[in-house]
């Protein structure tokens, strides 16, 4: 898309918010750069690109689409040829039911390339317009490319190598083949979805294995002889020493892949066999996920909105590592944000950046703990609180009475349950009253796989299935039976699974799964998979949760040192939907399958 100088002018005089002394300046700083305005409103985040060619898209009447790489059908996408959807800077993402093939472009004014795809599919396309860097994105999903194959080209280069050489400067220089390697696994598991990349000695060679979905996959070996290169390499972009083999390190460095910046929090340690590195990627440039979009939804979303909006009081978070707590919380705060509240966190790491608020990382060696941390935070006149973690007795102490005078405190704890924390607050010494009267909810989720939704599959439960449901979900009488399907009917009225079809797979969640006293049908995943979820079954992942709202009788029981079954008892008579439920509830809408509950779930089972 590229967009006359005096169009955008036009549409940024348009939105009111930018004065002529603004324009005035974006004006010069295009004739200093020598870049046209587009690319200087874009690069001084007067207006991101998306709202931009949104704006751009209202002006000459064609409709915007936000595309999302991951989620494109390889079908579909594959209607127009490699070759000629890269000439032309489009892609196709869906097909309606007239069977019009749906495309996004940069430049939705090229008529000669929309009457030429239109040749070439040999039916009617429709136009969407969409920005740079996520058809670039999807672009890049035609390369089918094995990481495997590329790095083996690269590694043909390092036959003379020997391990204990010592390096040289040309070794891990920016055109070498270890940095070139190094980035080859990084590209590969930004786009294959990673959360962290494994690089692991062995004693004869380097295994790399890529986190997706939560599950360790394994991708490739590299000779033993590059170890020392490759983490040298990856020190040298973290800033870390690269003569220390022998105490753990931590750095963070940061690129950009098809528009997006990733920041990579890197980890050393030193193991038998040599250093081992992890590479944790962030995606900061993505937005905050909505409460719907996490996976919210009926009491729990109405509980989660009505307390963090109170002016004081704690929202605690709990689960395991890994199971989402510092993306609920990265969401919630971005919520709250405005130039009219101080946001100030202490965490451990900083994981995501929230743009306005004040963010303190951890450094126990400079004396910087949660707890001295905190303290210094309620000096700082802040309306909104987080840290990171709730570790020990004198954190939460500081944690409880900064909610206690007047603030708004967000926490985690590592609790397998939301009952199981209010009692873990007692076991830190923390006065039972004042826990009644600062905590408004406790968070429990945990994160499971998603189907995929162009190769799931329905089945219809057998009888022993149907028993093992009943022992597994406690769903003992008939009472239970009509519950889960009165749930079922909220979660399809508020959009769970109601969206979860497929062009490709024609089987639809849009029906209710059970009835009042049975259920019908459920949903599995394809055995062999298929292109779209790399032969998983599954694709992306999802929350599931349970929300305790500290109400007077659960106040009473806290007060009275009630056990977490107590508590848990009281709040499920009281509405609380428990993790399990909401997990099968999720499972019954077609978006994830039993068993995936079962296994984040067990030690609930």
């Amino acid at each position: 898309m590229r967009v006359s100088d005096d169009l955008v002018e036009k549409l940024l005089t348009a939105t009111g918010k930018i004065s002529e002394e603004q324009l005035k300046a974006l004006r010069e700083q295009e004739n200093n750069d020598k870049k046209p305005l587009q690319d200087v409103v874009v690069a001084s985040n007067t207006l991101s690109e998306k709202e931009l060619t949104k704006l751009y898209a209202e002006e000459i009447d064609v409709p915007f689409i936000e595309l999302n790489a991951k989620e494109l059908h390889k079908d579909i996408l594959k209607l127009i040829p490699e070759r000629i959807a890269k000439q032309y800077r489009t892609v196709a993402f869906d097909v309606d039911q007239d069977d019009v093939v749906l495309v996004a472009m940069e430049d939705p004014d090229d008529v000669p390339a929309i009457s030429f795809l239109q040749k070439q599919l040999g039916r009617p396309v429709r136009v969407y317009i969409a920005t740079e860097s996520t058809v670039q994105a999807a672009l890049d999903q035609y390369d089918d490319t094995n990481v495997g194959t590329e790095l083996a080209k690269v590694m043909a280069v390092q036959d003379e190598v020997k391990e204990d050489e010592p390096l040289d400067e040309k070794d891990v220089a920016e055109d070498s083949p270890i940095a070139q390697t190094v980035n080859l696994i990084i590209d590969y598991g930004v786009k294959a979805g990673a959360s962290d990349v494994h690089i692991e000695p062995r004693e004869n060679f380097v295994l790399v294995r890529y986190r997706v979905d939560g599950i360790l996959r394994e991708a490739n070996k590299l000779p033993r002889k590059v170890l020392n290169s490759l983490i040298s390499r990856i020190k040298i972009l973290a800033n870390l020493k690269i003569d220390e083999h022998r105490a753990p390190q931590d750095g963070r460095f940061k690129i950009s892949v098809n528009g997006h910046i990733y920041a990579l929090r890197v980890s050393t340690l030193p193991i038998v066999d040599g250093e081992k590195v992890v590479m944790r990627i962030l995606d900061e440039s993505s937005k905050a996920a909505t409460l719907e979009e996490l996976g919210y939804w009926g009491a729990a979303k109405a509980a989660v909105e009505h307390a963090i909006v109170q002016p004081h009081g704690m929202v605690l978070v709990t689960g395991p590592t890994g199971s989402g707590k510092s993306t609920s919380l990265f969401s919630v705060l971005s919520m709250l944000n405005n130039p009219g509240i101080n946001i100030s966190t202490v965490e451990d790491p900083v994981e995501y950046r929230v743009v306005g608020a004040n963010q303190t990382q951890v450094n126990p060696t400079a004396g910087m703990t949660f707890t001295s941390g905190l303290r210094a935070l309620l000096r700082q006149d802040p309306n909104v609180i987080m840290v990171g973690e709730i570790r020990d007795g004198e954190t939460a102490d500081l944690a409880v009475q900064a909610a206690l005078t007047g603030h708004l405190v967000f926490s985690t704890l590592h609790t397998n349950n939301a009952a199981t924390c209010l009692p873990r607050l007692l076991d830190m010494n923390i006065e039972p009253f004042l826990i009644a009267s600062t905590v408004r909810i406790v968070i429990g989720q945990r994160l499971v796989r998603k189907l995929c939704p162009d190769c799931r599959e329905e089945y219809a439960p057998d009888d022993a299935a149907l028993t093992q449901l009943a022992k597994s979900f406690k769903l003992h009488n008939a009472e239970a039976m009509k519950h889960l399907h009165e749930l079922e009917g909220q979660a399809l009225e508020a959009g769970i699974g109601a969206k979860n079809g497929s062009k490709i797979n024609k089987a639809s969640s849009a029906e209710l799964a059970t009835t009042e006293k049975t259920i019908s049908k459920l949903w599995k995943p394809h055995e062999d998979g298929c292109d779209n979820c790399g032969h998983t079954g599954y694709r992306s992942r999802m929350g599931i949760y349970e929300v305790l709202t500290n109400t007077t009788k659960v106040q009473q029981l806290i007060i009275s040192s009630g056990t977490s079954e107590t508590i848990e008892t009281q709040a499920i008579s009281e509405g609380m939907v428990t993790m399990q439920i909401d997990g099968l509830v999720k499972a019954l809408r077609g978006q994830t399958s039993v068993e995936e509950i079962l296994r984040v779930t067990s030690s609930e089972a």
